[in-house]
Formats: C-alpha cells, structure tokens, sequence
C-alpha cells in the first residue's frame, strides 16, 4: 500500500480515536443531571444520550465543521504533522485530565492542539484571529449564557409550579428530563462531532488537488458521529460525580432546567458556527440552578477548579501539540 495512504489512514484512525474520546470525556455533560437525579440509571443514561449523540448531524448543518476546517489555522499550512500534533495534543490533554477527573473541555483542547501545531509550522501569520477570537470569547459566552438561562427557567417553573404538590411537580420534571437530556445530547453531538469532521476534511483538503473547495462528505459525517456515539457509550464516571452531584444537589425540576438552558445554548452556537464548550455550557447552567436555590447551595471551591481548568486547557494542548508536531517529523515523512 502507498506510503501517504498509510499516513492518510492512521491519522483518520488518531482523529476517530479523539472523536471517541471525546464522547467518552464528555458523556458526563449529556448523563450527569439525569443520572443524578436518578431519572435514569447510568447503563440506560448512556445509551439514551449516545443514540441523540448519533442521530444530531440530522438536525444541524455543518457551521462548527467549516470553523474548525478553516476558521482557526490557515488551511494552506495544514500537514500530516500539523493534524498529528493537533490530535495528539487534544487527545493528551483529554487523558489527562479524565484521568484526574477534571471536566476540562475537549473542543478547547483541539483548537489549543490545532493553534500549537500550526503556530510550531509557520509561526503566529497562521492564525485566524477571527476564529480564535470567537472561540475564545465563546469561553466566556458559553457559560454565562447556560448559566442565565438556567436561572431564568428555575424561576419561570417555579412561579407556574408554585401551588402545584410536591410529588405531583416531582413526576412532571422526571419525565420531562427525558425531553431535556435529549436535546442537551443532541446539542453535544451536533457541536462536538462536527469538530472531527472539519479536522478529517481539512486533512482531505490538504492532499486534494489546487483549487478544490471544502468539504465535509458524508462518510466523515457518519463516521464521527458514530464514533462520539460510541464514546459516550463508554461513559465517563468520574466527570460524571464532579458534575452530578459534587458542584451542587440537584432535583428532577433543576436538572430539567440545567439541561435545557445548556441545549438552547448549544443550538444557539451550532447555528452560529462556533465551537463551544458542552462542558462550559452545562457546568454554567448546573450552577445556575443551584445559585438559584441559594448562593450557598454551590460548592464553589470545586466550580473554581473546574473554571481553572478551562483556562489552562488551550495553553497546555497548544504546547503538547507542539511538542507532537516536532515528534511527527520523525516518522510522517
């Protein structure tokens, strides 16, 4: 077989093994508020948010593919080392923080990866500042606006709730969750599969002939999604404790709230074409709901990790992409 092709292969293998790990590390921001809660049991979670995980490229376009393809390092400087190094430093940094248990954002770790790699190849002229700037606003963006709308509905259900009983308001909210981890799954299959398919597609780009426009085909778009699907099915459990049940309780009522402040945000940014964070996004909105009941009903010192966590996470992939993009020369070539 052809020496490139060998090389074309392996690194759609190293990018499917990061969709996986994607869906394995972020299975805890589709299951945590309904495992937590006890709606569903994890098995039945797992595979409830790996079939919407799967079946999202129905329901979205591909704006958060052709950002990640074209919007965050020049096209033209992509390479076999730079798709390595980029993939290498996401997928690192993925294992190393669920192995401690940190939800850190594996789309952050990607475009750090992707920034580092390419920054190693032709220095900073290779940025796209207007997608890394929309990127990393979305840092900030992403959970602000879960955390908002989070409030807002515990408020809004609250008040239509508020002569309702107890075990009736509780029944409603359990079967309502199943509507709302639905969507939230859907949001993270749409946003965070889409940012596989741009890095496979550009890598096609780059070996494609002068002139040839980007494109997602559709085996890129079954494939990533079924990979993030299979990821999930594996779970995370360790991210899963952090965010069920170590940042703040949560009853049926404030998950369904959590979850669906975070899905409209995710609709809301897929459709703009920016790559956010599912693990900001629902991190923002757990602490909404749980603000909402009162401030000390957070555990503020483990969101701050979590927070922490987010801004050291593009650095440290930037600079292990790097690493691996150097290493890559040894054995691409």
């Amino acid at each position: 077989m052809d020496h490139a092709l060998l090389i074309l292969i392996f690194l759609i293998g190293v990018a499917l093994l990061f969709d996986f790990l994607n869906g394995l590390h972020d299975a805890a921001n589709s299951i945590a508020t309904i495992v937590a809660t006890r709606v569903l049991p994890p098995f039945y979670a797992v595979g409830w948010a790996a079939f919407f995980n799967f079946i999202a490229f129905l329901f979205f376009g591909l704006h958060v593919a052709n950002t990640i393809g074209k919007g965050i390092i020049d096209p033209s400087v992509i390479s076999d080392q730079v798709i390595f190094g980029a993939l290498m430093g996401a997928i690192s940094w993925n294992v190393i923080t669920w192995l401690a248990g940190i939800p850190s954002s594996s789309s952050h770790a990607l475009v750090g990866g992707l920034l580092g790699a390419g920054v190693a190849k032709a220095g900073t002229g290779a940025v796209v500042v207007s997608g890394v700037t929309k990127t990393v606003a979305a840092i900030f963006l992403s959970p602000a606006v879960g955390f908002a709308l989070a409030l807002m509905l515990v408020f809004v259900v609250s008040w239509l709730f508020v002569k309702a009983n107890p075990s009736f308001a509780d029944r409603v909210f359990r079967k309502l969750q199943f509507v709302s981890a639905s969507a939230y799954s859907l949001g993270h299959g749409g946003n965070d599969a889409q940012k596989t398919m741009g890095i496979i597609a550009v890598l096609l780009l780059s070996r494609a002939p002068a002139g040839t426009e980007f494109h997602v085909p559709f085996w890129v778009v079954i494939t990533c999604q079924a990979a993030i699907a299979l990821g999930t099915l594996f779970g995370g459990w360790r991210i899963v404790h952090t965010m069920g049940s170590r940042i703040t309780r949560l009853s049926p009522q404030q998950g369904f709230c959590a979850e669906t402040g975070g899905a409209i945000t995710l609709f809301l940014a897929t459709g703009l074409g920016i790559p956010v964070s599912t693990t900001h996004t629902i991190t923002g909105a757990i602490v909404g709901v749980g603000a909402a009941r009162r401030a000390s009903a957070v555990r503020w010192g483990v969101a701050r990790s979590i927070v922490t966590a987010w801004f050291i996470t593009m650095p440290a992939a930037a600079a292990i992409g790097a690493a691996f993009f150097w290493l890559g020369g040894f054995f691409l070539t």
